[in-house]
């Protein structure tokens, strides 16, 4: 699935491509992937116009000159494919990136009136577009209950050791990936960012000192920084927003690395299950105490 960079690295190609498009037609081939009143998609998306692409954690927000937002999730296999003067695909590799669209995985078409379209397409039909009005998205149950932004510019490290905090008992890791804690950390910027603060990922959160959520915290916004910046990370299953691979993985420190050695001190690194995940670590410079 992908983690936070990936989805801002489509938002912002979105943006770039689709806003001011008019909508002119809808067509979906399930329910489970575009699950909306037909009255509904005719008053508030036919012939809307997108005023804005935003993101929550991982989440893509398509807002409508109606006050209602198209919500998407692209869960493992999602992918958005732009059609028009310019192509772009996001998200899972496979040939509809390139390919003729619609095809077999193609869920959603929306039609622009320029004749230019957006796919949404998803093999293994677990993500989904949701038409609901603006104003009610804070109160979707996920919106709820996801914590905040990791890169928030209002964000800071006492409002981070707060959260983490009320996961005392935990695992560390555990903690980073859980989005009620924060949002949009996955697998790949936890361990990057646990290596960068020398914290080894069993450790219980409780037993952390503020010099250490201090370190966490900064590792975490500048491996995310990062990766945006060099368009996510080369996830198989991943693409940035204008269909190329994105470069972050070439830049990784400890993920993916088992059996090399640490660029920081040389000792190799080694793969093991933490909070159910395949988990990357110097043995030498994360050492659980």
């Amino acid at each position: 699935m992908p983690e936070l960079p990936e989805v801002e690295t489509v938002r912002a190609g979105l943006q770039t491509f689709i806003v001011g498009k008019v909508v002119s037609a809808v067509d979906a081939d399930t329910v489970k992937s575009f699950p909306n009143a037909p009255s509904d998609v005719k008053q508030f998306l036919i012939n809307a116009s997108i005023v804005a692409v935003r993101r929550r954690a991982k989440v893509l927000l398509i807002d409508l000159d109606t006050n209602y937002s198209l919500m998407i999730h692209l869960k493992m296999t999602g992918q958005l494919v732009f059609v028009g003067a310019e192509r772009f695909g996001a998200g899972h590799p496979n040939d509809s990136l390139v390919g003729q669209l619609p095809d077999r995985s193609t869920r959603v078409t929306l039609t622009f009136s320029d004749d230019s379209h957006l796919y949404f397409n998803d093999q293994r039909k677990f993500g989904w577009m949701k038409l609901l009005p603006t104003i009610e998205i804070p109160n979707v149950d996920f919106m709820k209950k996801v914590g905040p932004e990791p890169l928030s510019a209002d964000f800071t490290v006492d409002q981070f050791t707060a959260r983490f905090m009320r996961r005392a008992k935990t695992s560390i890791k555990a903690a980073l990936l859980d989005q009620t804690v924060i949002a949009g950390v996955g697998n790949i910027y936890a361990d990057e960012s646990l290596w960068g603060a020398k914290i080894h990922p069993l450790q219980p959160v409780g037993s952390l000192t503020p010099d250490d959520f201090a370190r966490l915290f900064t590792e975490l916004r500048a491996v995310m920084n990062l990766a945006i910046e060099k368009g996510g990370s080369t996830d198989k299953n991943y693409i940035n927003a204008e269909g190329k691979r994105g470069s972050y993985m070439d830049f990784a420190r400890v993920f993916r690395r088992e059996g090399l050695p640490c660029p920081r001190c040389g000792t190799t690194i080694i793969k093991f299950k933490a909070a159910g995940r395949g988990t990357h670590i110097c043995p030498h410079c994360q050492q659980l105490v």
